[in-house]
């Protein structure tokens, strides 16, 4: 699990029949940006909880994806 904030959506006029339901994001994170699908209603600043690889894909049942938004922090521990 990595954290990030949201910078953005990905918009597609054509996907496979299995992303159909599926929202994209953008997300900064500490490594570069990567897009992710959105499970919790994610918006652009908000802070949030990314999955990868069996993890995420356990999210999205039969969609081929790699990074899954699971969570949107309200705050680190210590801030």
């Amino acid at each position: 699990m990595k954290t990030g904030i949201v910078t953005g959506s990905v918009w597609a006029t054509r996907k496979a029949d299995c992303l159909h339901r599926q929202t994209f994001l953008t997300v900064d994170m500490d490594d570069g940006k990567i897009v992710a699908s959105d499970q919790v209603g994610a918006g652009v600043g908000d802070r949030v909880l990314v999955v990868f690889g069996k993890t995420a894909a356990r999210y999205c049942m039969e969609a081929p994806v790699d990074a899954v938004i699971v969570a949107i922090l309200d705050a680190n521990k210590g801030e």
